[in-house]
């Protein structure tokens, strides 16, 4: 059963900006959190950031909050990672996932569980 899929990806220019939707489904409510990673060609998935639902709180990787938000609908059904002034290290697939439960670090992917499909994002300079 999938549970999470993402969206909004595409082609930008850098310095252009792009929000990344995350579907969740209604069990995804009673888990921990909701996180956003990426991956790009022959690197290692990496965090970008994390919605806490118990705590309405979101973290975001250091290198990255400038530049990137996440944010919900009133709903929680729909979990999004704004980015703005993109650069071409951005590219990557990006890809969300459940974190289900406070154990474990926020930051390491291996604590997720749930992962969508995930959704590219290309520099088209």
């Amino acid at each position: 059963q999938v549970r999470l899929s993402e969206s909004g990806g595409g082609s930008v220019q850098p310095g252009g900006s792009l929000r990344l939707s995350c579907r969740t489904s209604e069990g995804t409510f009673n888990k921990y959190g909701v996180g956003w990673f990426r991956q790009a060609p022959g690197k290692e998935r990496e965090f970008v950031g994390s919605i806490v639902w118990s705590r309405n709180t979101t973290v975001i990787a250091h290198s990255l909050k400038d530049r990137f938000t996440i944010s919900s609908d009133n709903a929680k059904s729909t979990v999004n990672l704004n980015m703005i002034n993109l650069k071409n290290d951005d590219t990557a697939v990006y890809i969300c996932a459940e974190k289900p439960e406070w154990r474990g670090s926020l930051y390491h992917a291996t604590y997720y569980d749930s992962w969508g499909a995930g959704t590219q994002v290309t520099d088209s300079s």
